[in-house]
């Protein structure tokens, strides 16, 4: 299909320059890239048949590294 519709994993280096130039980047651009990437997480990881905590681990994970990145002015004194 064109090179807007494809996802980031499908273009090749070469097409990368070409296909972040078709990006939307308004602020409703943005949030539409969010909830299509949250809801392809959750498709993922969350709701599924036998799933183990790899998601709610992965979202932990995530919440602890950018708290500690808030906080690491505080931590390093």
């Amino acid at each position: 299909g064109p090179l807007s519709e494809r996802p980031l994993l499908e273009v090749r280096l070469g097409e990368l320059h070409t296909w972040i130039s078709t990006c939307n980047f308004s602020p409703q651009g943005l949030l539409g890239a969010v909830q299509k990437a949250w809801s392809s997480y959750c498709a993922k990881y969350i709701h599924v048949r036998q799933g183990g905590h790899a998601g709610i681990s992965m979202l932990l994970a995530g919440y602890c590294l950018l708290s500690y990145g808030w906080n690491y002015q505080h931590f390093s004194k």
